[in-house]
């Protein structure tokens, strides 16, 4: 999978960061079920986690429960078309629905904790 997270960053011009399958993501449960589109914004990584936020949906919650830990090599069974986006450094955002796919450069993310 890593070869399809280079071509990718190499699509939008950012460097690959990798997402080592032993770090945590924070991923919502409602990822599970369908519903669209899927988001992801990569914060700076810190400790044993990858700074990766994933949720589905159009707005993210202010839940405090609202993202569980996942470890990355369990993302097949939550949401396998999103592994190609992980490579993305931290700052990035992406959106998936289907076919159409956004990426882009959010600088307020490496600013948040």
């Amino acid at each position: 999978m890593e070869e399809a997270q280079r071509e990718l960053c190499k699509k939008y011009s950012a460097d690959f960061f990798r997402s080592p399958t032993e770090s945590k993501i924070g991923i919502a449960v409602n990822v599970k079920s369908g519903i669209t589109p899927t988001n992801g914004l990569r914060h700076p990584p810190k400790g044993d986690t990858t700074g990766w936020y994933i949720y589905a949906g159009p707005e993210i919650s202010s839940e405090p429960d609202f993202f569980k830990p996942l470890h990355v090599a369990h993302l097949d069974d939550w949401c396998p078309q999103i592994i190609k986006y992980l490579g993305l450094p931290p700052g990035w955002r992406f959106l998936v629905a289907g076919d159409y796919e956004d990426v882009w450069f959010d600088e307020s993310l490496l600013g948040s904790e």
